[in-house]
C-alpha cells in the first residue's frame, strides 16, 4: 500500500493532478500552537480537540480518522511524506513521522519537500501550494528515501518539540540528515519564539515593528509578516493570535 501524506487541504486539492500513484491521507492539524498534553494518542487527540474547540466526535472526522490510515496500514507499506520546509509544516512532520516509527510493520518512507524551488524564491519555505502539477512530479521525483536512524530522529524531535525542552531540542539540531535540510535555522526560529527572562519573542517583534513602521492593519501586517518570516509557515489563526497580543500592549 502507498500513502501519499499531504500537510493540508490545499495540496490535497491539486495533489490528484499529478497521477501519482498511492492513497492520499491528508493532516488537517497545526501542532506549532496550542495544547500538546496527553501521554497516549487518546488523550493527545482530546487535548487538541479541546484546544480547538471541537467536539470528540468533530475532531475524529476531521482529523484522527486520517491518522487512522497511518495506524492501520499494512505491512509492506511505502509512506511518502508531503512536507515542507518551514516550523509549520516541519512539527507536523516530525509528529508523522514518531507515529511511522512506532508501527511494528515493513515500510519504506520517503520525504518529498519543495525540491523545485531555490533558496532564493519567495516561496521556498511554504512552496507546495503554488506548484503546479509538473513541478510537484519534480519533487517526487527528488524525494528522498528515510532509514530507522531518520524516523528515530523524527520522533526525538517531536518529543523534544511536545514537552518544550529546548536543550535537546538545540542538541538535536546538531544532527545532519538530508531528512531534515534545514533543522538548525527552523530549530532556531522556534527557539526565538521563547527567549529568557521576559523578553518579546520573534515574531510577535517582528510584528510590533511592522506596525510601528506602517499599518496596523491586520492583512497587511500578515502580509508583510509572511515576507520577512516565512520560515514559521504561520498561518492566519496563529498569526491573529499573536497579533492581537502584540496590539493589546502597544
Amino acid at each position: 500500500m502507498v500513502y501519499n501524506i499531504l500537510n493540508g487541504d490545499s495540496l490535497a486539492y491539486s495533489f490528484p493532478d499529478t497521477n501519482i500513484e498511492g492513497n492520499i491521507l491528508v493532516v488537517r492539524e497545526a501542532l506549532i500552537d496550542g495544547d500538546l498534553s496527553g501521554n497516549n494518542l487518546h488523550d493527545f487527540w482530546q487535548s487538541r480537540a479541546n484546544y480547538l474547540g471541537l467536539t470528540k466526535a468533530e475532531y475524529y472526522n476531521k482529523v484522527v480518522k486520517e491518522f487512522e490510515k497511518l495506524t492501520n496500514a499494512p505491512d509492506d507499506s511505502v509512506f511518502n511524506l508531503w512536507f515542507e520546509y518551514d516550523l509549520f509544516c516541519q512539527v507536523n512532520m516530525w509528529f508523522v513521522m514518531s507515529i511511522i516509527n512506532s508501527l511494528s510493520i515493513t515500510k519504506k518512507v520517503y520525504a518529498v519537500f519543495t525540491s523545485h524551488l531555490d533558496k532564493t524564491s519567495r516561496q521556498f519555505w511554504n512552496g507546495f501550494g503554488q506548484a503546479n502539477s509538473d513541478e510537484l512530479r519534480v519533487c517526487f521525483a527528488n524525494r528522498i528515501s528515510l532509514n530507522d536512524m531518520d524516523l528515530q530522529s523524527g520522533g526525538d524531535l517531536w518529543t523534544a518539540y511536545k514537552n518544550s525542552n529546548f536543550k535537546e531540542l538545540s542538541h538535536l539540531a546538531e544532527k545532519q540528515s538530508p531528512a531534515f535540510p534545514y533543522v538548525q535555522e527552523v530549530i532556531q526560529a522556534h527557539l526565538d519564539r521563547f527567549p529568557e527572562d521576559g523578553r518579546k519573542g520573534r515574531p510577535e517583534k517582528v510584528i510590533e515593528e511592522i506596525i510601528q513602521k506602517g499599518s496596523d492593519n491586520f492583512q497587511k501586517v500578515l502580509t508583510e509578516f509572511w515576507k520577512r518570516e516565512s520560515i514559521y509557515g504561520f498561518g492566519d489563526t496563529q498569526l491573529k493570535h499573536l497579533y492581537d497580543k502584540v496590539i493589546r500592549y502597544l
